[in-house]
């Protein structure tokens, strides 16, 4: 979790609730739980939200 935290730029209490929300896709081995690399990347892309666009305001609806 820590590396996946790392990765987040946030603290392990993140990925877990991810993982405890059913989130993100995991895998449990024994007691231990992994994110694979390309369900990271995936939730990764899946929450990226692209920066808006600004509009130019025109010049020719101002009183002058």
């Amino acid at each position: 979790m820590a590396q996946v935290a790392e990765r987040l730029g946030t603290t392990q209490r993140f990925p877990r609730r991810l993982v405890a929300e059913r989130r993100i896709t995991f895998v449990k081995v024994g007691r231990h739980v992994r994110i694979p690399e390309s369900a990271l990347s995936a939730f990764i892309d899946a929450n990226t939200v692209a920066p808006a666009r600004r509009h130019r305001r025109s010049k020719l609806g101002r009183a002058v």
